[in-house]
């Protein structure tokens, strides 16, 4: 009778080890299934990026060309309307300089930003207004949209990628060929008077 209840209890403590055991388990998959699943940052992430543009668009309202250049990544490519693509920062940095001249004044507002559920991605959606002054002091004023790629570097700034403009006004015709001159002038005709003859009486 005793050694049928030591069996007993050895099983029973058996038992409760298992389950404690499997309870462990069960509490440490939860835990690394927890770790696992990246933290959803989307919305700090798209207020960084506004901040981050409004902070750009300051920096080139101010014509400060080095910190215009510096919101891009050194792999970034900048698509501007009528150009070749900028596919480095020195490329970059000439279409930049060329946009921030003592004759122009450019402001841009972003309308949208979207982040990627991998919060590593995000794109940025807005207009601009470019005025431009020619050495005859005429103003040429364009607006127009753009697009921004953001990407999050490794040390988790946010640079941009890709960066494409172009303008909402109607692309110009170009000028009609000057009429070519007339090389001589119509000749005037003559009308050939008739010549009457006159008969003699005999």
């Amino acid at each position: 009778m005793a050694k049928h209840s030591e069996e007993t209890s050895h099983r029973t403590q058996n038992l409760i080890r298992a389950a404690a055991g499997s309870a462990c388990l069960a509490l440490v998959l939860i835990a690394s299934g927890c770790e696992s699943t990246p933290k959803d940052t989307r919305a700090a992430d798209e207020t960084t990026i506004r901040a981050l543009d409004a902070q750009w668009a300051k920096s080139a309202a101010a014509k400060d060309l080095d910190a215009t250049v510096g919101y891009y990544s050194d792999d970034a490519s900048l698509l501007a309307p009528n150009s070749p693509i900028a596919s480095d920062k020195q490329s970059i940095r000439e279409a930049w300089n060329a946009l921030l001249g003592s004759g122009t004044s450019l402001t841009w507002q972003a309308t949208k930003v979207d982040v990627a559920h991998s919060s590593d991605l995000a794109y940025v959606v807005g207009t601009y207004q470019l005025m431009t002054n020619d050495p005859n002091g005429s103003v040429a004023a364009d607006r127009g949209k753009f697009v921004e790629v953001w990407k999050k570097q490794a040390d988790g700034s946010w640079k941009t990628v890709a960066d494409i403009f172009n303008s909402d006004l109607p692309a110009q015709k170009p000028a009609p060929p000057a009429a070519a001159k007339k090389s001589a002038r119509r000749p005037h005709s003559k009308k050939k008077g008739r010549t009457h003859s006159h008969s003699s009486g005999m």
